[in-house]
């Protein structure tokens, strides 16, 4: 299989250098207090991903492939399996519907942006940042 990976190269190999984003993952419901100091100083994105779901692992990968906002915000990833409380708290601290994916951006305590599925889009957010 390594003669075929050195001619066309691995998929894996291929994914992992794609990935453009330094996340923060999101484990701990203390968390979002940090969140909300850290975004009166810089934006925050939390990426809120369903690791059963295909349609969110394509979500996160297109973000991840489109992502250069490193400089000006801080992204944080959530596993929703492994996590449902975090996202339940999220849904009440931020006032934003749950979906999955989902991808909310927050300054100054607040989210001022949301959307999910195939409007998860790294150049859209730009703007908003």
């Amino acid at each position: 299989m390594s003669f075929f990976n050195s001619i066309f190269g691995s998929s894996e190999n291929s994914e992992a250098s794609k990935n453009k984003v330094n996340w923060t993952e999101l484990t701990d419901i203390l968390q979002l207090q940090e969140i909300e100091a850290v975004s009166a100083q810089k934006p925050v994105v939390i990426f809120k991903h369903s690791t059963r779901c295909s349609i969110s692992r394509m979500a996160l990968k297109q973000f991840e492939r489109e992502f250069d906002l490193e400089e000006t915000v801080d992204p944080y990833f959530l596993d929703l399996i492994a996590n449902r409380d975090i996202s339940n708290e999220i849904a009440s601290r931020f006032g934003v519907y749950h979906e999955s994916p989902q991808l909310i951006l927050i300054k100054n305590g607040k989210a001022v942006y949301n959307v999910s599925h195939s409007d998860i889009d790294a150049e859209a957010l730009k703007s908003k940042v």
